[in-house]
């Protein structure tokens, strides 16, 4: 091999000097001279699909070594068998290297199933352990918060992760990010993320740190190697019972971990596990600019609306003067009768009380009153003969029975009508007594009334009655002559006879002739000219 390189010449040394390309060069020959056509078992690792040029790139392993692998395009549209990320198969083709960074792979031609891959059995053996317990179940899976105002990033601070999601957060909605440093590949990555989850959620909010809304254990793509330590079992069950929403966004879109599982959400990329955290403010500022506009055209419209209705409303309605002018008719219709009612009413209670004062005449109540005591002397006189007649019919029937009756029983009747007789009589008695009583009390009543209507009751308060020679009582001295004889009463029977002289008398002439009497309406109710 050394024969086939050049040598150069140097003054100072006699090792040989060779460029980069001519080492790449020997080596790629050496091998593809050493390996021109294998057959290689493994598993196959970090394989994503094709490509955008169509070609192939991932690798295969074994428990102790990882070896390059790339299917050209031309060959990947004829296989019949496809990779699958850790199937272990049997993969033909020739070793070769790649000059530019300066790494060995086969170039496969065929491939062939040879079963699935160590890790990859781990793996679903866990799922479904992990499953079994209910760690995955959807309806452990608790919402996100719409605005958290802290987020918690899980990844390491030295990566391109963190940046990104620092940048998108920035960009859609500020908020504060708190980044807990972990390895993210290693033997140690699994229990720094568990640890990392757990210390979050031991944050109370009172001290300097604040609490999290949100958790975000990202990393960038990898190989099912780099990425294991999120499928250990210590993470997933600390994001399991992480008591803050988790969104899980380890490796790129077709990377699939056992954390993805537990977590509340799923992020294809740590970027768009920023786009889940938090909403975009400017999205937001417009959602809330649209509605604000919506509300204001909708209260102008409902207003412009209600105008119109209002406007509609008010020209059907009549003008006031003739809402009120029937009210107004029947007002003055009702006010003219009413007038016309009280008059009516008016007059009648006048009448009426012309026949009752006319009723309330001395004479009248003379009469009533001597009639009432004509009747009660007629019952006073009737009644001992009543009662005695009663008595002797009673007395009849009473020997009547008593007849037809025997001893005994003559005797019990007897008695007993005895006991009915004193009870009728004694109630008979008693009756009389009330009748005669009230009678008297309605006579004596009448009689009151009748002296206070009298004109004896007048004279006796210092009045005169003047009488002339007929009897007649004298209204006016324009009806007296001169020489006339008149009767002067006082109270009780005391009179005097008295002759008219014509002495300060009004209405006479000089000559002591009298003027002609003038004309009197006669009087009305009796003695009502006394008064």
């Amino acid at each position: 091999m050394a024969s086939q390189l050049p040598l150069a010449d140097s003054a100072t040394t006699n090792v040989a000097e060779f460029s980069v390309s001519e080492i790449s060069q020997a080596v790629k020959r050496t091998v593809e001279d050493a390996f021109g056509r294998v057959r290689v078992r493994g598993e196959v690792s970090g394989y994503r699909g094709p490509h955008a040029s169509g070609h192939a790139y991932f690798r295969l392993k074994d428990d102790r070594a990882t070896l390059e692998a790339v299917i050209w395009r031309g060959t990947f549209s004829k296989l019949a068998f496809k990779p699958e990320e850790g199937l272990e198969i049997i993969a033909t083709g020739r070793l070769t290297t790649y000059p530019g960074s300066s790494k060995y792979q086969i170039v496969i031609d065929h491939i062939e199933p040879a079963g699935a891959g160590a890790l990859m059995a781990l793996l679903e053996e866990r799922r479904r352990k992990l499953a079994a317990e209910g760690l995955f179940d959807a309806d452990r899976k608790r919402p996100l918060p719409f605005m958290p105002r802290v987020i918690g990033v899980v990844t390491s601070p030295t990566g391109a992760v963190i940046r990104d999601i620092v940048h998108r957060i920035a960009d859609r909605f500020p908020a504060h990010v708190l980044v807990w440093p972990v390895r993210v590949q290693g033997e140690t990555s699994a229990a720094e993320v568990a640890a990392a989850i757990d210390g979050f959620n031991a944050l109370d909010g009172t001290g300097p740190v604040p609490r999290p809304d949100v958790l975000i254990v990202a990393r960038g793509g990898g190989s099912l190697e780099d990425l294991w330590g999120f499928n250990e079992e210590a993470v997933v069950r600390a994001a399991a019972r992480s008591q803050i929403p988790l969104i899980s966004a380890v490796g790129h879109e077709t990377d699939t971990t056992l954390i993805d599982h537990a977590a509340d959400r799923r992020a294809p990329t740590p970027t768009a596990a920023a786009e889940l955290a938090v909403p975009v403010r400017a999205e937001l500022q417009a959602h809330v600019a649209q509605l604000g506009a919506r509300l204001s055209g909708s209260i102008s419209r409902y207003a412009e609306d209600r105008r119109t209705r209002l406007r509609a409303l008010a020209r059907g309605l009549p003008q006031p003067d003739q809402i009120l002018a029937l009210p107004r008719q029947r007002l003055d219709a009702l006010d003219g009768r009413l007038r016309a009612c009280v008059e009516a009413v008016m007059v009648d209670r006048r009448n009426r009380l012309a026949r009752l004062s006319a009723m309330l005449a001395p004479s009248r109540l003379a009469d009533m009153a001597a009639r009432d005591r004509l009747r009660l002397d007629r019952l006073a006189r009737d009644l001992p003969l009543g009662l005695s007649r009663g008595l002797a019919l009673h007395r009849r029937d009473l020997t009547y029975h008593a007849g037809r009756l025997t001893p005994r029983a003559s005797e019990r009747l007897h008695a007993d009508g005895a006991r009915r007789l004193a009870q009728a009589t004694a109630r008979l008695d008693r009756a009389a007594l009330q009748t005669v009583a009230e009678a008297r009390g309605r006579a004596a009543e009448k009689t009151r009334l009748l002296k206070t209507l009298s004109y004896e009751s007048v004279l006796e308060r210092g009045y005169a009655l003047v009488r002339d020679e007929t009897g007649a009582p004298v209204r006016s001295s324009s009806g007296v002559a001169t020489g006339d004889r008149l009767t002067v009463q006082f109270a009780g029977d005391d009179r005097l006879d008295v002759i008219a002289d014509g002495a300060g008398m009004p209405g006479r002439s000089p000559a002591g002739k009298s003027r002609p009497k003038p004309k009197t309406d006669p009087p009305r109710g009796g003695q009502g000219s006394l008064f």
